[in-house]
C-alpha cells in the first residue's frame, strides 16, 4: 500500500524517522501496522506520565466539556488553581502562563531586561554558558551556548556575555554591574546531560547577588519531578529567582510558565502576554500532572528508578567499554560514547524497536515517561545489549 501522505508539505527542519506514529499508551508506541515501539524519548522528556495516561485523558474530557479559551482578559478556575499548586511547591510567588519553553525563556529574559532598566539604563547584559539549550527563537538562541544554532540566525540580539561552567575567574569576570540576569540550565540537557556543580551555581548566585542581578534557573527539561524532586532546583543548594518550565508541565499538552519571586512586579498590564497562555484546558490537565508528581512516594520511584537504571548501564559497560560515564540524576540520563558510533547505536536501537534521542557530541539521552515500570526497564537494557553486540564498528 502506498503512503497516502506528502512529506514534502512540511518545512524539511527534522530528520524525522519513516514512521508515522498512530497510538500511544504508558511507555509504549504504536505504529499504523500496530508494530509497538518502546518510547525512551518521551516526547524528549515531555510525557512525564507516559502516552495517554487515563488521568490526563479524563483532565481533557471534562474540561472540554466546560471551557476552552477565554483570553487572560478575565480569570479562569484552573489556571488559578495551577499557579496556587505551583507556587506552594517553590519558593516563589509570582506566575506567569505561555505555550513553550521557549516562550517561557523569553518572558524571563524580557523581565529581566526591565528588572535591570529599572536599576540603570546601563543594566541590560546577560550572562549564559557554553553548551547551553534555551530554546530557537530570537532571544534563546541568542543565550544559547552552541554555534551550530545560532549561525542560522545571526545576527543574534546583543547584550550577552558566553562563560564556562568550568572557568570560575571568568564568571566572576563576566557577571558585573551591567548584567541584568545570569541564565543557567543546572542540568544541560541538550549539551550532554551536564550537571553544574554545587561550587559554580553557588559562585553564580553570589555574584548575581553582589551585583544585584537576576538568577535564571532554565529547568524546562531537568523540572518538574524528571531528577527525583519537583524542582532540579531543589537537588541543589541555590535557590534561582527565576525558574523556566514547560515539557512535563503538561506531560503532553503545551504548556510553559515562569515562576519568579516579588521582583517580577516591574512587570505592569501590557508589558507582556500571550493569547493561548493558560488557558483552561491545558492548566487543567498541568494541574493533575502537578499534583501527581508532586506526590512523596511518586518523586522517590523516580529516584529508585532512575538508579535501577543507572546501576544496569553501568554493568552492561563493563562487558561493552564502548559505553563511557553514565551521568545525570533521577530519569534524565545520559549514556556517554566512547566511539563515534553514537548514531548507529541509536539507529540500532529503532530497528529493535526501542527510541532514544542524542545529546551534545558523544551522549546518548534516556528519557523515560517517569512512572516507567520495572519491566519495560528490562526490555530497554535487553535490547541495548542486544545492538552493542552485534555493533559493527568497522563500518
Amino acid at each position: 500500500m502506498n503512503n497516502p501522505y506528502n512529506f514534502d508539505t512540511h518545512l524539511n527542519t527534522y530528520n524525522k524517522k519513516p514512521t508515522i506514529f498512530t497510538k500511544g499508551k504508558g511507555s509504549w508506541l504504536f505504529d499504523e501496522k500496530g508494530n509497538g515501539y518502546l518510547d525512551f524519548v518521551s516526547g524528549i522528556a515531555v510525557n512525564s506520565l507516559g502516552h495517554c495516561p487515563d488521568v490526563i485523558v479524563d483532565a481533557i474530557k471534562d474540561q472540554a466539556e466546560q471551557l476552552l479559551h477565554i483570553s487572560n482578559l478575565y480569570w479562569n478556575k484552573p489556571q488559578l488553581e495551577l499557579s496556587q499548586l505551583l507556587i506552594q511547591q517553590s519558593k516563589h510567588n509570582k506566575v506567569f502562563f505561555c505555550n513553550s519553553g521557549t516562550e517561557a525563556v523569553e518572558a524571563a529574559l524580557k523581565l529581566s531586561r526591565k528588572y535591570g532598566k529599572s536599576i540603570s539604563p546601563e543594566k541590560t547584559e546577560i550572562v549564559y554558558f557554553k553548551n547551553s539549550f534555551h530554546g530557537r527563537s530570537i532571544g534563546a538562541l541568542s543565550v544559547t551556548g552552541n554555534d551550530r544554532y545560532q549561525e542560522v540566525a545571526s545576527p543574534l540580539m546583543p547584550n550577552t556575555t558566553i562563560a564556562s561552567v568550568d572557568d570560575h575567574e571568568q564568571i566572576k569576570q563576566s557577571i558585573t554591574d551591567k548584567t541584568c540576569a545570569v541564565i543557567i540550565e543546572p542540568i544541560q540537557g541538550e549539551g550532554g546531560i551536564l550537571t553544574i556543580s554545587n561550587a559554580t551555581l553557588k559562585l553564580i548566585q553570589s555574584c548575581c547577588k553582589k551585583q544585584n542581578a537576576l538568577l535564571i534557573f532554565d529547568e524546562i527539561q531537568c523540572g518538574i519531578g524528571r531528577t527525583g524532586t519537583f524542582f532540579a532546583f531543589e537537588t541543589t543548594e541555590v535557590t534561582p529567582d527565576i525558574i523556566c518550565l514547560a515539557k512535563g508541565l503538561g506531560g503532553g499538552v503545551p504548556i510553559g510558565a515562569v515562576i519568579a519571586n516579588e521582583m517580577a512586579s516591574v512587570f505592569v498590564p501590557g508589558d507582556h502576554g500571550s493569547t493561548f497562555g493558560g488557558n483552561p484546558l491545558v492548566c487543567a490537565v498541568a494541574s493533575k500532572v502537578t499534583e501527581i508528581i508532586s506526590e512523596p512516594l511518586f518523586l522517590n520511584e523516580v529516584i529508585k528508578k532512575g538508579h535501577s537504571i543507572t546501576e544496569k548501564l553501568n554493568i552492561l559497560k563493563e562487558k561493552h567499554p564502548i559505553l563511557g560515564t553514565i551521568k545525570g540524576r533521577g530519569l534524565l540520563i545520559g549514556i556517554e560514547i566512547n566511539h563515534d558510533a553514537m548514531s548507529k547505536i541509536v539507529d540500532g536501537m529503532y530497528k529493535e524497536k526501542v527510541l532514544l534521542v542524542t545529546a551534545g557530541t558523544n551522549t546518548i539521552r534516556v528519557l523515560p515517561p517517569l512512572n516507567v515500570n520495572d519491566e519495560d526497564i528490562k526490555t530497554f537494557i535487553t535490547k541495548l545489549e542486544i545492538v552493542l553486540s552485534n555493533l559493527d564498528l568497522k563500518n
